[in-house]
């Protein structure tokens, strides 16, 4: 768990500062009299979101002919997404998430190739639809959101190996609900839900060609312009 904290705790940092000097400029341009400008700055919002990770495991056949198993292990993660919201059912969202995890490569219980496995970062880079229907459950706004992008799965200098960092074609989709506390700051939680295909790094010994998911329980902060 501490390989995971510090990364976690500058990446929060970071996009809390960033966020918060940024609601600041908004505010202050919204006394600048710009009407247009206003309605603009008050469709977005930023929110950071830590979660866990939980992905399943999948097997197959490398080009040998062996049969292998692949589980990465479960982790913790952060989740920024930017979002434009310009009305209930037109929204658009960028989404960046960051996770260090290990990959397992076994075979009849025991690790085969790689002893200990692969540690990787594995950081999502992805755009989705943003719907938020006009009504209130459990007295928090609910939102629904779909998308695509990347996920880049890079091997630690340490624990990775010496393999080659590959990317993955995500997909994503996500639920939750979002508590307003006041006119610039809320709580978000969510469920999150990847599926792309398992990373190999470019070995053919551990090719298996085969999807798997992961799941993402998230809870978090936004902050509205």
């Amino acid at each position: 768990m501490s390989i995971v904290s510090r990364p976690l705790r500058v990446a929060s940092l970071v996009f809390c500062l960033f966020a918060t000097v940024a609601t600041h400029t908004a505010r202050a341009q919204a006394t600048s009299g710009n009407p247009a400008l206003d309605k603009q700055l008050s469709r977005l919002d930023v929110a950071v979101n830590g979660f866990g990770s939980f992905t399943k495991s999948v097997s197959g056949t490398n080009d040998r002919g062996e049969n292998i198993n692949q589980k990465a292990g479960s982790t913790v993660g952060v989740l920024v997404t930017a979002r434009y919201t310009k009305s209930p059912y037109l929204g658009a969202e960028f989404n960046y998430t960051y996770a260090r995890f290990t990959q397992r490569f076994t075979q009849n219980g025991n690790d085969i190739y790689f002893p200990g496995g692969v540690q990787a970062n594995a950081s999502e880079y992805s755009f989705g639809y943003v719907v938020h229907p006009p009504h209130l459950l459990l007295s928090a706004k609910p939102f629904v959101s779909a998308g695509l992008g990347t996920t880049a799965f890079r091997p630690t200098t340490y624990g990775g190996q010496g393999l080659f960092s590959r990317a993955r074609m995500t997909y994503y989709y996500s639920a939750g609900l979002e508590k307003e506390l006041t006119p610039h700051f809320g709580l978000r939680a969510q469920i999150r839900q990847t599926f792309y295909k398992a990373p190999d790094f470019g070995v053919n010994l551990i090719t298996l060609q085969k999807q798997t998911w992961t799941v993402e329980p998230g809870f978090g902060f936004v902050i509205h312009f």
